[in-house]
């Protein structure tokens, strides 16, 4: 009987005590964190709370190219949000006041045709330079701010976007989007214009104050996080 206790001792597994170590439960691993690509840090939408921002990235953020919709999105939001119609507004009294398209005439009826050209010179351009080129030409229009260095080095930067864009792989090209794009809005303009502004001179003109103006903006967005910052006291993403 002894003999067959000891046997089952020998053969018993062995009871934990607790000088042995437990084992531990492991735990799982934590999801991974997706990569923040360049929309990543939110910009102001608007500029003083009016101006449309919606295609301002930070640059300093690695390159992540965007969709063909997302290019429409961001178009149709530049063309069509609210202040396009105040803007378009003071446009319209600038031509009034420098009485361009004399044909358009004065008056009430002569500003109302300046204002309805001026909106459709906006949205069309908009639209074609940020929307339809940039996805048939695989470019990306977006702004990437700069937001550090000198700032004549900013300025400059940002003026010459207009010249100098991004492809959709990241790589800097001649910014083929911003000319042919203005450049079209300007020749489909001829539709709606008098006679009078049909010309060589007067579409170059045009494509030379749309580009310019999209220079101004590129400053604008460069530089308005610094404004908010010091005459605002607001906190804003770099």
């Amino acid at each position: 009987m002894a003999g067959t206790l000891r046997a089952q001792d020998a053969t018993a597994p062995a009871v934990p005590t607790s000088a042995q170590p437990q084992p531990s439960a492991v735990e799982p691993a934590a999801a991974p964190v997706p990569a923040a690509g360049p929309e990543a840090i939110p910009q102001d939408k608007r500029i003083f709370g009016v101006l449309p921002n919606y295609r301002t990235v930070d640059g300093s953020i690695p390159f992540a190219p965007i969709s063909s919709r997302r290019k429409f999105y961001i178009a149709s939001k530049d063309s069509f949000d609210y202040p396009v119609f105040y803007i378009g507004a003071v446009f319209a009294g600038l031509y009034q006041l420098e009485d361009q398209t004399p044909s358009y005439g004065q008056g009430v009826k002569g500003y109302a045709k300046r204002y309805g050209a001026a909106i459709a010179d906006q949205s069309i351009g908009n639209v074609l330079t940020e929307g339809v080129f940039p996805v048939l030409l695989h470019e990306d229009t977006r702004y990437f701010r700069k937001g550090e260095g000198r700032k004549w080095g900013r300025l400059g930067y940002a003026a010459t976007r207009v010249i100098i864009g991004r492809t959709d792989k990241g790589t800097w090209d001649f910014n083929y989007s911003e000319w042919l794009g203005n450049a079209s809005s300007a020749a489909i303009s001829n539709l709606y214009y008098g006679e009078d502004t049909r010309t060589a001179s007067a579409n170059v003109s045009k494509l030379l104050v749309a580009v310019g103006t999209d220079a101004f903006s590129n400053v604008l967005k460069e530089f308005w996080p610094d404004v908010k910052r010091r005459w605002f006291n607001k906190k804003v993403a770099r």
